[in-house]
Parts: C-alpha cells; structure tokens; sequence
C-alpha cells in the first residue's frame, strides 16, 4: 500500500504551494476578503492570467469544454494549498476560472448553448439556491413549490441565506414538485431568471464571516419548462451529489490548508517569542499545541486524500464524506484557536490572518450540513449496515 502522492499530482501540489508563496501569501497586507462583494479586478485579473498560464483553468470542467477535467484528487490538492493563503474569497472563488455549478453539466444540447456555455464564457453567473428557513441541513423538507402549468412551472416559496445571489443572472432552484415522495423523486432543479418578475431579492443577512447572504422571495414566478435541468424529480440527487463533493473539497481540503499554514506560524511564532527568558519553544505547554495540531493535521489529511481517491473510483462516499466534514471542520477549528493562544495580543489582531480563519472556519461547522446532523446520520447508516 503506498500513501504517497502519484508523482504527477505531487508535482502539481509542489507547483501550487510555490505560487501560493509568492503570489498569494503576499497578497493578504494588501487584501482579505470581508465581504459580499467579488474580488476586485485589478487583484483577480492577473492571478487568472497566471493560473491559466500555468494550466490550472476551469479545474473540474471536462475537456471537451475547455476545462482541465481533473479529477476530485488534485481539485482538493490544490484547494488544500491555496487555502493556505487569506487572501481569497472564501466562498465563490473564481481564481480558476468562471465558477461553474456541476449541475449545470445535467443540461440537455439546448440549454447547454443558454446555460452552460454562456456561464464557461463568462457571460452569465448562476448561484445555487437550496436552503430555506425551515430546510437547512434537512433540505428534503423544503417547502418551495412548483405546479406544472401546461408548458410552465408556478413557483412560490423563500429561499434564505443564497451566496451571490446579488451577482448573479440565474439560480439553480430546487423546489418541491410531488409533495408525496420529496426527496425521492419529488424535488426539481430549475434555472431561474432572477430578473423574472415575482423574483424578489428581499433581504441580505450580513454575517461574522463579512459576508452577506440573500433570502430571495419566489412569488408566482413562471418558469418555462425548457428550464428543468435533469428530469423532472431528480434535482435533489443531482444537488446532493454536488454537496458531497464540496463537502470533501470545500470542508475537507480547505480546513486541512489552513491548519497548516497555523501550524507553520505557531512553530516559527514559537521560536522567536521569549518570555521569562526561554523562547516559547522551549515550553511543555506549547509543545503538547504542536504536537496535538500536527497528529490531528496528519490524521485528517489522510482521511480526505482517502476520500476523494475513492470519489475518483466512482465508490460510495456517502459515509466517509461524513467523517471527512466533521473531522476537518472541528481539527482546523482547533488548530487555528491554539495558533491565536500561542501568539497572544497579537493573534487578535487583524494583520494576521488568524482572525479571519478563525470567523471562516467557525462557519463550516455549520455549513453544508451542520455537524451534528452528519453525526446523527452517519450513526444511523452504521447501525443500520450491521443488520
């Protein structure tokens, strides 16, 4: 059994970290991101050109599109590295290109030259619109609802806390079309103009994280039915698919980057700060820190390497994506809050990025499934295997 790297995606994970360190890490004195807005463009712009200069465009789109087609392996290898960077958005990056939403690869011919093309172009944005107020990590009782009229849908519900929507030209839409079955069979994908009249975007809700989410209000809007992406009671598979893959990227990957990065900067931290006239170094107590971080990084990089080699192998994650978000999530949070301890006053202050790590992170736990309903429903697949 080998748990190295396959040497071509080592090479690539070499490649990135080199131009985290010298284009992104010096970037954060100058830039964090802290709020809804994109990255401005003269930040982003030059960073694409070089990302693109180095084949690193459209990461997880096919080939036959233009994209690099990688698979889930490097994608959080590459994740993992530029997360070690504050100098990003944290949400809705578009540092590889147009953000594409992998549901939009479930149009058929005719929408892909509405939807996807346009959006692999640059042309248009989507944003993804699930969460409700009452349907948050248990989508498949939402109550956004679409009745079929004739050749149209009638949609009319609230979704709640949608990044981007104040951007964007379209939103992946899932609502309730059979009552009866739900999430199996009963819940649709749609593409929605936001411009569609009925389409409101009420309110934005500002967060710890200086972003600020929308609640968008669908009232009557009519939706043609050329706009159901997939078939007609599929979109809650398609959407969970696509969450379980971020799950291991987005919350596997990416906690993994930034508890490296504070770990690198509590053991340098470390070797530099005297008090009582030993360096911190030299202490038990900030010892055990590092020697917890490092076995608890260690661990959980193992775990999301293991899951995303087996995503590549079309195997059933659904289980091991649980671990993965859990145990990311809560390490990086630990991680961070030790590196904050080991560097005082100073790790309050917002020339560091600990900070920002430490609100980012914070909403992960949360996000995508809030921890304890994985919890609860990897016991309940456990138990449910043994009989």
């Amino acid at each position: 059994m080998d748990f190295n790297l396959p040497e071509e995606i080592q090479i690539l994970k070499d490649t990135v970290r080199r131009f985290v360190d010298k284009e992104l890490i010096p970037l954060e004195h100058e830039y964090r991101h802290d709020s809804e807005t994109a990255m401005p463009e003269h930040l982003l712009k030059p960073l694409q050109e070089k990302t693109k200069a180095m084949g690193l465009w459209m990461l997880d789109v096919p080939a036959e599109y233009g994209g690099a087609g990688l698979g889930l392996l490097p994608r959080c290898v590459i994740h993992e590295e530029i997360a070690r960077a504050a100098s990003l958005p944290f949400r809705g990056l578009e540092l590889f290109g147009p953000e594409v939403r992998p549901v939009l690869f479930h149009c058929n011919e005719e929408q892909k030259e509405r939807f996807l093309k346009p959006v692999l172009r640059g042309e248009i944005k989507f944003c993804f619109a699930q969460t409700e107020p009452d349907a948050g990590s248990d989508p498949a009782n939402m109550r956004t609802r679409a009745v079929q009229d004739g050749d149209w849908f009638i949609i009319n519900g609230t979704k709640r806390f949608i990044t981007g929507a104040g951007r964007a030209d379209y939103t992946q839409l899932m609502a309730v079309t059979d009552p009866e079955k739900k999430a199996r069979g009963g819940i649709t994908c749609f593409a929605v103009d936001l411009k569609s009249s009925g389409v409101v975007l009420e309110r934005q809700w500002p967060t710890m994280m200086g972003e600020a989410p929308w609640q968008i209000l669908f009232d009557n809007v009519r939706v043609p039915r050329a706009n159901v992406i997939g078939p007609i009671g599929g979109g809650f598979s398609l959407a969970q698919k696509w969450i379980g893959e971020g799950r291991i990227r987005g919350h596997g990957a990416r906690p993994v980057g930034i508890a490296r990065r504070a770990l690198d900067m509590m053991i340098e931290y470390s070797k530099v700060r005297v008090t009582f006239g030993r360096p911190l170094a030299d202490r038990q107590a900030i010892q055990f820190m590092i020697a917890d971080s490092a076995m608890e990084l260690h661990a959980v990089r193992n775990v999301v390497y293991e899951c995303a080699w087996r995503v590549d192998r079309d195997e059933d994650v659904r289980d091991l994506s649980y671990m993965v978000k859990v145990m990311a999530t809560e390490m990086a949070s630990r991680v961070i809050d030790r590196a904050i301890q080991i560097h005082g006053g100073l790790g309050l202050m917002k020339e560091l990025p600990l900070e920002w790590w430490y609100r980012q992170i914070r909403s992960t736990r949360i996000t995508e499934g809030a921890n304890e309903v994985l919890r609860w429903r990897l016991g309940q697949n456990l138990i449910r295997a043994r009989h």
